[in-house]
């Protein structure tokens, strides 16, 4: 455990290292890609490499075009990936990678902007690059001094923070997101729409306004929900009362069976419209600290109703927070 707490303190010292340095020349690598026309191309040799990978993922999940560049591969032939307009993040901690380094006159030939994540601002990686962000930490948490950890900690986090800089400057919406997650337990969760999967009919707890306290609390018990939905004649959404309504009531008012439904509920309640996707109906009870989402339609007449539980834990819907 001791060994554990020491290698964690070791890989904070890193980042808060990295941090204090981060200076202009993150703002001015943000601008070069934002201003190319192509692709962020990342390279990187053994585990700075594998670094790199997980920085395309992020790149490309959040809107910003990326790919991985092996520079033995690069050697032999996958140099063609890269095309002009693009720009290379090449990641070495020693700015001496023989590989990376070799390849260098090649991607400024063709037009490369060259940002390099390095340990060494004073490496051969570092006189070539257009701008050298400072990734150097004061020591490994690898004993041997080795073995990449902090500073593969400290590459991956600022190519993280590299990743949403950029987004705060793109217009990528969270459907755009989804649409970069098409698969898996996300995208199946985001592509279906409420009106799927919400509750209707005679499952829906609910009672017109002029119903009685005791009918009302009756039934949110048959219902099981935990809220009864109070609608109009034509039935249209007015309102919502829900076990804490209920406790809150008769913290207040002692005996409520008397009350008028006006009285306990909670007016033009939180509502999703029914053609939203059902990852928006949990956005909005996140929110909130809700567990029950009334549905309406375009008229703000009571559709349907979702239950968290049943986007968390039923049937096809799996979300992982």
């Amino acid at each position: 455990m001791a060994k554990a707490k020491e290698v964690l303190a070791i890989e904070i010292e890193g980042l808060a290292t990295v941090r204090e340095k981060l200076g202009d020349e993150f703002v001015r690598a943000v601008e070069i890609i934002l201003r190319a026309p192509g692709r962020v191309v990342i390279t990187g040799m053994g585990k700075s490499g594998l670094i790199g990978r997980k920085i395309v993922a992020t790149l490309a999940s959040l809107g910003t075009p990326a790919l991985f560049l092996h520079p033995a591969e690069a050697l032999h032939g996958d140099l063609g990936m890269v095309v002009p307009g693009d720009v290379v993040l090449a990641i070495s901690n020693s700015g001496k990678t023989e590989e990376i380094n070799a390849l260098l006159p090649s991607f400024k030939g063709r037009g490369a902007k060259i940002i390099a994540f390095t340990g060494n601002p004073d490496s051969p990686l570092a006189r070539a690059a257009d701008v050298v962000i400072d990734c150097g930490v004061p020591r490994e948490a690898c004993p041997l001094g080795l073995a990449p950890t902090a500073s593969t900690t400290a590459a991956l986090a600022v190519g993280d923070a590299l990743a949403v800089a950029l987004l705060a400057f793109k217009d990528f919406s969270e459907q755009d997101f989804r649409r970069n997650h098409p698969g898996g337990t996300l995208g199946e969760r985001l592509k279906v729409k409420v009106a799927e999967i919400m509750l209707t009919g005679e499952a829906v707890p609910k009672v017109e306004e002029t119903a009685s306290m005791s009918e009302a609390i009756a039934e949110m018990n048959r219902k099981g929900l935990g809220c009864v939905l109070i609608i109009s004649q034509d039935g249209h959404l007015e309102g919502i009362i829900t076990d804490g309504d209920l406790r809150r009531a008769i913290t207040r008012y002692g005996e409520i069976l008397s009350r008028e439904i006006s009285e306990i509920m909670t007016p033009r309640p939180k509502t999703v419209f029914y053609q939203r996707l059902a990852a928006e109906a949990l956005e909005i009870m996140e929110r909130h600290l809700i567990t029950v989402l009334p549905v309406v339609d375009e008229d703000g007449h009571l559709a349907g109703i979702v239950h968290l539980h049943d986007l968390l834990g039923k049937g096809e819907f799996k979300f992982v927070v």
